[in-house]
């Protein structure tokens, strides 16, 4: 394999943070002595979730074995799951803001037509669903643990307790036509077909629109993680990631 000089598009502030959770579990566990140094090993992994590079590149690129490279991703990937925000989390400060925006996504996966429980009827491909709740701006504070595309956005939103939550907390929520029927705090546009619809509904069905458009900027963020674009892995590792992807995210953001 040929090697040659390139570039991942994340902030230095990602790589000191990852860095660093890595140096503080390195002393945890007592380990002397590593192929990578802490920082090595946070590009290492860095690269595998940004750009979505194999392990098999990822070893000829840093000098190590495939085994190691998974090893190194899977570690870093952990450590940083653990650090995403929860659903109580993501109520707790969606308290403070004057309403909040529901979305479903669909994680494209390597899957075969046999593997129906994966299959997304409404997008027309294999996929694992993920629920994200977002601020009036658009900006990400909580992704859901990853369910089969087959499941509905309503009944993702019901197992993940999203609906629940939202309504004891008295948390106003904005999303589309998917979570009919949610009822509570969730407000979704006027049903029915465009011609249909009275003026006001007409109105406030734009007005809805609107407002929810700016969920797509917390999708593209997502998105902007390439390995998420298309996911080769098990779907038991889809959550991990996901949550992994979400801490980097938030910390970038913060710093």
């Amino acid at each position: 394999m040929i090697v040659y000089p390139s570039g991942v598009d994340v902030s230095t502030s990602s790589l000191r943070f990852l860095a660093q959770q890595l140096r503080r579990h390195r002393r945890a566990i007592g380990s002397r002595w590593r192929r990578l140094s802490a920082g090595r090993q946070a590009l290492l992994a860095l690269a595998h979730l940004r750009v979505g590079h194999t392990y098999a590149q990822l070893a000829a690129g840093f000098g190590v074995g495939i085994t190691t490279a998974y090893r190194y991703v899977t570690e870093a990937v952990d450590l940083l799951a653990v650090l995403a925000p929860t659903l109580a989390d993501a109520v707790r400060t969606a308290t403070t803001k004057a309403f909040v925006l529901l979305d479903g996504t669909l994680l494209p996966i390597d899957r075969i037509a046999a593997d129906r429980p994966f299959y997304s009827g409404k997008h027309r491909k294999h996929g694992m669903n993920v629920q994200v709740l977002t601020d009036p701006f658009g900006r990400l504070l909580w992704a859901s643990p990853a369910l089969p595309g087959a499941v509905h956005d309503i009944r993702a939103a019901r197992e993940h307790g999203i609906i629940e939550a939202l309504a004891k907390a008295d948390v106003m929520c904005w999303a589309d036509k998917g979570y009919r029927g949610a009822g509570s705090t969730v407000r979704i546009p006027h049903w029915g077909r465009w011609e249909t619809l009275s003026a006001g509904q007409q109105a406030a069905n734009r007005s809805h629109a609107k407002i929810r458009a700016l969920v797509e900027q917390a999708m593209a963020a997502l998105k902007s993680w390439r390995l998420l674009r298309k996911l080769r892995c098990s779907t038991t590792r889809v959550t991990a990631l996901v949550q992994s992807v979400l801490a980097l995210h938030l910390a970038c953001s913060a710093g």
